[in-house]
């Protein structure tokens, strides 16, 4: 998947419960995310899969809005449904690199 700088980093999807949806873009390719909607209950980890950072949980449906979470393809934002029912979750940013 070709990117370039200023592109829109995004995705939505259904994520089953207790699923992950990853902000990580391809290999050689970094993102800056600005903002992750949910429908309901998730948790925010910060990852490289070896070392798993929880940093934030949110029990309703929302928006982390304005924020800087900056990913690459080995060091990315997962974001996993928290609950035990399908709910859509999504992010966008654009890309850095």
């Amino acid at each position: 998947m070709r990117m370039a700088v200023g592109d829109v980093f995004n995705n939505l999807q259904s994520v089953a419960g207790g699923a992950v949806l990853d902000a990580r873009p391809p290999v050689g390719v970094e993102a800056v995310i600005h903002n992750v909607y949910h429908e309901n209950a998730i948790r925010l980890y910060y990852t490289d899969d070896t070392l798993i950072l929880w940093f934030d949980t949110d029990d309703g449906r929302g928006i982390y809005a304005k924020f800087s979470f900056h990913v690459t393809n080995t060091r990315w934002l997962r974001i996993v449904n928290a609950t035990a029912s399908v709910y859509l979750i999504g992010y966008d940013g654009v890309v850095t690199k």
